[in-house]
Parts: C-alpha cells; structure tokens; sequence
C-alpha cells in the first residue's frame, strides 16, 4: 500500500543532477564558493542551466550583479569538503581558504575555476526573469573545461538532510540522439 510523502521531501526524489559548486567574484571581495544542487540542463548548444540560488545567499548579489559565474562539477572525493561549503556562508567565511581550493583563473569570466573539480563550466547570465519569483537564473555555458586526471571520478547526488549517493555503473544504450 502506498503511504503519504510529504511535500518537503519531493526534491529528494527528483534531484537530477549531481551537486556542483558555484563560484562567484564580486570586485574587491575574495571569491566566494557556494553548493548548488538545484540546476537543470535547459539546452544543448548553446548550454543553457538553469540554476536556483536562494536571495539569502551570499553568492545570489554577486550573480546578480556581475551577471556570472562558474559551476564545477566535484569528484565524490570532495562530498565532506562539498557540504562543509554548503553548511557556511562566504558573508564571513573565506571558503576557498577554509576548505583548501585551488582557485585558477578562467578565460570569460572573474569567478574562478576550481582546480579539484572535474569539470569547470564558465558562465554568464542569460536571463533573470524568474530571479525575483524563483530564485532561477538562467546561465549560458560559453567556455567548459575538464580535468583528465579526473575522467573517471564519480560525482554526488544530493538525497537531502546529509545523504548523498554516488554515481554508479555507467550502461550504454544506443540512441538516435547526437
């Protein structure tokens, strides 16, 4: 028999993809780091995510103004550096120091890649329609980068209240798709 879910636990289910960090550079200010599993592919090419981060953030006034920022794709490796990131804010936390990342610099825009990532995608803010009702910023991809020590690294998936799953087995099946 089916029983009752709450409301509040809905995201656990349909998180998609896996938890990325954010970073942000506001001018005069250290680069700021933030923990995002909230984002969803919008198109292919150009990319196009879509990312909701919360007005309470620190890193929401540097997004909004500067209009960019990169999202690094973390190894699992890093899920206890992942949610420490997650469990403080950059208002008085100098997170890349705290938490030991490399800060490198990127080709389009201020917010710096991380050197512990897998993935480094710069990018620049599309649309901001839906920031004041949802939070939801829609970025456009415009320089990726990946790091092929790191090719085979797994990433986390965020469940909600501390648990995370870790990639599996990859299976292939043949599609008609690009």
């Amino acid at each position: 028999m089916l029983k009752d879910l709450p409301l509040a636990k809905v995201y656990q289910f349909i998180e998609p993809g896996p938890v990325v960090l954010l970073t942000t550079q506001a001018a005069k200010e250290k680069p700021d780091v933030m923990a995002m599993s909230w984002h969803m592919m919008l198109e292919f090419e150009p990319p196009l995510i879509a990312c909701v981060v919360s007005a309470d953030n620190h890193s929401f006034k540097a997004l909004r103004k500067y209009r960019e920022c990169v999202i690094a794709i973390p190894p699992a490796e890093l899920a206890e550096t992942v949610t420490g990131i997650g469990n403080c804010t950059g208002a008085d936390t100098d997170k890349f120091g705290v938490y030991e990342l490399t800060p490198l610099p990127a080709k389009h825009v201020a917010a710096p890649l991380i050197g512990e990532a897998i993935v480094n995608l710069e990018c620049k803010v599309r649309d901001t329609r839906m920031v004041n009702a949802y939070n939801l910023f829609v970025v456009e991809c415009v320089q990726a980068w990946q790091n092929p020590k790191l090719k085979d690294a797994r990433t986390i998936h965020h469940h909600g209240y501390g648990d995370f799953a870790v990639d599996g087995e990859m299976i292939h099946i043949k599609s008609k798709m690009r």
